[in-house]
Order: C-alpha cells, then structure tokens, then sequence
C-alpha cells in the first residue's frame, strides 16, 4: 500500500503529541524530528524534508497551536495542509485544444511501464468521450511496437505505426493522419533509454519540433526512490515537462517521489499508477493523498472508483433483492466481482479512514477466493435455493471447488446468518439500525 511506512511513522509521532494536553517547543522539535527522520526514510528528498519540517515548525510553535485547546489536531492540521502545498493543493488535468488534435508526448526511462501507461491514459480519455490514436515512436526497443499494438487493442483504441521510419516523421504523420480520421487526442509512445543521455533528449527534441506537442508527460517509476527526482529534473532541463505521471504506487509502501517531484521540478503529478490494469490509472489529487498518508481515508476516490466499476443497474436490483429478502448466491457471487473490479480488498483499505492501521498482509484474500470457488461449483438451483444443498451436494461442491465440506458449511451459516439479518432489518429498520450505531 502506497506511503505504508510513513503513514506508521507519522501516526506514532502524532500519538505522542495527543498525550499531552498542552504543547511546548521542546514537544514540538521532538515530534518534528521524528517527521524528518520518517521523511527521509520514505526516499523523500532531503532538501524537501529539511524545508518541509521548517515551515511546519514554524507554524506549529505559533499561537494557533500554543494556545490551542486541542494542539496535538492543530498540529496534525498543519502537517495536512503542508502535505497538500507540497504535492501542488489541487489536481492539474490535460489541457486540451478546442480545434485540432491535442498531442501528448509520453517520455521516460525503459522500465517505468511508459507504452503500458500510454494505453492506459488512452483508455481513460476514451471513456470521457474523446477519441484517441496511439503512435508508436519507438522503433529500437525489440517488440515494442507489438506491445503498443496489444495494449491498444485492449483498451479499444487504434495504433499508428510506420515500422522502423524516423520518430520525428511517425509523429507528423500521425498528427495529419488524426486530423483526417477525427482523432481529437494523439498519444505518442516515444523510446526510452536504460540512462539520460544525449541521443534520447535530441530525438525528444525533433519530436516536439516536428508536430505541436500540448502537453509533455514524463513517466517515473515510484519504486526507484530519490532517483526519480533526478529523473524529473534531467528530463524537465533538457526538453520541458508538463507533468508527471508516477506508476506503481500500489506497491510502494514509501512513496517519497510523490513529495519530492512537485517541489523539486515545479511541475505537477498528473496521474498515478495503481495497479496493472489498464483501467489502474487515477487522477492524482493531492489533498486526497495527504489524507491518505495521515490515516484519514480517501472516501472522494473510494466513490469515485464504486460509481466507474460498479453496474448502476444491477447495484439497485441487489438492493431490492436484498430488502425483499430474495438475495441468494448469485448476488453474493456479484458483490465479490465488484470488489475484485475496485482493487480487491488491499486498494479499498487505503481509501477507508483507519485503514492504514489494517495490515492487508493479513486478511486472508484467498479466503474469498475459495468462496467465489464454492458458489461457481454450485449449480443454478443450488445459487438460487441453498437451503437444498443436502450432504451429497456439500460433498460435490467441495470436490468440485477443491476445498473440504466444512468450507461449504462455513459458507452455508455465513449466508444464513447474512439472510437472517435481512429479515430483521426489513421487519424493524430502526432497531436493526440501533444495533450498528445507526
């Protein structure tokens, strides 16, 4: 989970803080200490963290906290709010031309999932209407206009290509090519190197001369840490970026390149990567990261993610199914798929307030894989009416789904108890909503 490690850090630091009923200076620089230690080891950049924890100080030792009735929040608040300055405040989006193709160039190192990343920003473009044209710019690496080929194909969008023609000339083929077929977005997949070197910025550079580039996004891997400062401002000092675009935040559990970028270059993260489908790519907002770091959720995104994945059709006849208590197997079978489609269990933690304190590690996730096992062995009859599941077909089940009898067992009780409950709450809602704090 993405900041993992300095979300644990942090929150130790600020318990201490909630001790005490009144802060002093002493208090604060301790805490503060312990912030930049918990900075630097999430791979923040050093000067970032030395001028982060100086204008948090700053503020903290001030009236405001001082004089606070509830200094240890005061305190909290402030380490959000710089958080939130830090990462940029707001969310930046592409900036699209009102006439013409917009053109958005994809750069980056070999390695960070930039032709992966390409498709994905394609596929999130094409579900708000616009019509996007990949290009395959990159004629060295082995194969790498094939993947182009079959990471556009799985997101529904066409591929350009020219085979082994000069970049700068695929690109402004391209570009007329999209004018004349109504592409409204052209993405090109440019070549990365394994280092920065010369050849790779003066071809980025006959691109950008080559056709009118709106928006220059560089690809960095969050799991290579410091080194994708470094990255960013090569990158940004010899061609000029727009944005950035951080992949496999999912499984960083440091995440200092998200700190460290905004600060470092003056340029924006656009987008992050959170897992390896193409449908894993979000738009970075940083105040919902802050919240994210600080163990506080980030219920906008958990939303936001329900309402593109789940069936609004099929979430309503759930919910009738459930409240006129027919809710059965197949609906539970459901229920399981709309979580995998939301990131599965580890992604939805990081969005729920306290989640951070939940160690994924340790839910059992293939628990829920062998209940998904059991319900596909069942038959139609049996989803629908799993009071006739007798021993004979508990026995079936099981062999079938390669699990033992008191699974499907388990199962059976779980599913009785969930039906029970139904009834109760349609019988009397406000005394089964008493019972949950409701």
């Amino acid at each position: 989970m993405a900041f993992e490690s300095l979300s644990d850090k942090l929150s130790n630091a600020f318990k201490k803080l909630r001790g005490k009923g009144k802060l002093n200076e002493n208090d604060i620089k301790l805490a503060m200490r312990e912030v930049r230690m918990a900075l630097l080891e999430a791979d923040v950049n050093y000067k970032v963290a030395k001028e982060f924890i100086a204008t948090v100080s700053e503020r903290a030792v001030g009236a405001e906290v001082m004089n606070s009735l509830t200094p240890a929040q005061q305190v909290i608040k402030i380490v959000n709010e710089e958080l939130c300055n830090l990462m940029g405040s707001e969310a930046v989006r592409i900036r699209f031309e009102s006439k013409g193709p917009t053109v958005i160039m994809m750069c980056g190192l070999q390695g960070a999932g930039k032709t992966t990343h390409t498709a994905k920003l394609a596929k999130f473009y094409l579900k708000e209407g616009k019509r996007p044209l990949l290009v395959a710019c990159d004629i060295y690496r082995p194969a790498a206009i094939d993947q182009l080929k079959i990471v556009g194909e799985k997101a529904g969008v066409p591929v350009f290509e020219l085979g082994q023609e000069k970049p700068e000339i695929i690109a402004k083929k391209a570009y007329n090519h999209a004018k004349d077929y109504g592409n409204d977005l052209v993405i090109l997949d440019t070549a990365g190197r394994l280092h920065i070197d010369e050849t790779l910025m003066d071809e980025l550079k006959r691109v950008k001369a080559a056709v009118p580039v709106n928006e220059t996004l560089l690809v960095i891997d969050s799991m290579v840490g410091q080194d994708a400062v470094n990255v960013a401002s090569s990158f940004h000092d010899s061609i000029g970026i727009d944005g950035v675009i951080l992949t496999k935040l999912d499984g960083d559990t440091r995440g200092g390149a998200a700190l460290s970028v905004r600060s470092v270059t003056g340029k924006p993260i656009k987008f992050v990567g959170v897992g390896e489908k193409l449908d894993d790519l979000e738009v970075f907002h940083p105040d919902r990261m802050a919240n994210r770091i600080l163990g506080m959720g980030d219920m906008l995104s958990l939303i936001e993610k329900a309402q593109q994945t789940q069936d609004v059709k099929k979430a309503e006849e759930t919910a009738q199914r459930l409240m006129s208590n027919k809710f059965d197997m197949n609906d539970m079978l459901d229920q399981f798929s709309q979580m995998k489609k939301m990131g599965g269990i580890g992604a939805l933690l990081g969005m729920m307030p306290g989640g951070n304190k939940i160690n994924a590690d340790d839910i059992d996730t293939k628990q829920m894989d062998r209940i998904e096992a059991i319900i596909l062995s069942m038959t139609k009859a049996e989803r629908a009416k799993p009071s006739i599941i007798n021993p004979q077909r508990k026995r079936r089940i099981a062999a079938g789904s390669g699990t033992e009898v008191q699974d499907v067992n388990r199962l059976l009780r779980q599913f009785q108890q969930m039906s029970k409950m139904m009834k109760q709450a349609k019988k009397n809602p406000k005394a089964f909503g008493r019972r949950f704090g409701l």
